[in-house]
């Protein structure tokens, strides 16, 4: 386990409109915002041809290949999620989803693309005094969180 300690700053209140990609309309508050670092909880729907990272082809095999599911149609979306920068400083949301349709569910990582359906609301909790970080891991490919 590694661990660092943070303190709680802002907390907005944030509401996607129709289209907006997640990770890309986040990701561009923090940086407008000023936030470096931050925890978030997200509920509202996602939009058919939403794209999600559904885990990888193969266990722990190497090279990492990751699975991706479509939504097909309009799904209710709840989840959560942290930002923390990479190594150019540039905010990085990790941010996984499960979303429902009557009684199918799927759950995945929105890095690939989840577009709002309607509305989408996000409370974002900023996280003061973090060392956090995101650099590249160079074994799996994936910006990896550094306390």
């Amino acid at each position: 386990m590694k661990y660092s300690e943070a303190r709680p700053g802002r907390i907005f209140v944030i509401r996607l409109e129709d289209g907006e990609v997640v990770h890309e309309a986040i990701e561009k508050f923090a940086r407008d915002q000023d936030i470096r670092a931050a925890a978030l909880i997200v509920l509202g729907g996602a939009d058919r041809g939403s794209t999600f990272v559904v885990g990888p082809a193969a266990g722990r095999s190497t090279p990492i290949i990751p699975m991706e599911h479509v939504l097909r149609n309009v799904h209710e979306v709840c989840g959560t999620g942290t930002l923390f920068p990479d190594d150019e400083g540039n905010p990085i949301l990790h941010m996984h989803m499960a979303c429902g349709r009557q009684t199918a569910t799927v759950t995945g990582c929105i890095r690939t693309g989840v577009k709002v359906w309607h509305v989408m609301e996000i409370i974002l909790f900023e996280l003061l005094g973090s060392t956090g970080r995101r650099p590249v891991d160079f074994e799996t490919g994936f910006k990896l969180l550094i306390p």
